[in-house]
């Protein structure tokens, strides 16, 4: 079974990716946090992967992190969950807030995941909440409080008319660096960034 693969990057695509190694080249589906993380066509990469197989085709899925393929394969145990709907997930929301979100129990989160409905939502809530912990993460534990300042500080962003993945993006680095704002303060901070 295949489980890592370093390859140069032929063609990339926001969900695909053609990794040449030794000469073969493999078709990689990739979620777009994937895509973004990577190099240029022909630089050097190294992903995690994740082979898929059916009765007509073998599909491998890789990942820049091992969080990232640990969750992915978590999601998939789910019923109704497959490959393409896990990789859905992935791009639509950054593995440390989605395992976040399934251990505090936010569903409004998880429903504003693109192609997400609330019943799927409830499902993951429910069958991979004690499991998530076990994910793979280089962030501490971060508290009920912590985890509503920031939800709340994206929120006003969006509300405000900013994109939620830049949002989301610009919240995690503020809070990385500071991570004892208060919501006025990281909103404040936001703003200065993103209208510079």
């Amino acid at each position: 079974m295949i489980g890592y693969l370093t390859g140069i990057i032929i063609s990339k695509k926001p969900t695909k990716l053609l990794l040449d190694v030794n000469g073969v080249g493999y078709n990689v589906n990739i979620p777009i946090n994937t895509f973004e993380k990577l190099g240029e066509i022909g630089d050097k990469v190294s992903l995690f992967i994740f082979l898929y197989v059916k009765e007509d085709a073998l599909d491998m899925y890789g990942f820049f992190t091992l969080s990232e393929k640990e969750m992915f394969e978590l999601l998939i145990s789910v019923s109704g969950i497959g490959p393409k709907i896990a990789l859905s997930i992935l791009s639509g929301i950054q593995i440390d807030d989605l395992k976040e979100a399934l251990q505090i129990g936010d569903l409004s989160r998880i429903v504003a995941v693109p192609g997400i409905g609330r019943k799927t939502a409830e499902r993951l809530l429910v069958e991979l909440k004690d499991k998530v912990e076990r994910i793979t993460s280089g962030q501490e534990p971060i508290s009920d409080s912590s985890y509503r300042i920031r939800n709340d500080a994206v929120t006003a962003l969006i509300n405000l008319g900013y994109n939620q993945k830049l949002a989301e993006k610009e919240v995690r680095k503020i809070l990385e660096i500071t991570p004892k704002l208060s919501i006025e303060e990281l909103i404040k901070e936001v703003l200065q960034i993103m209208n510079r």
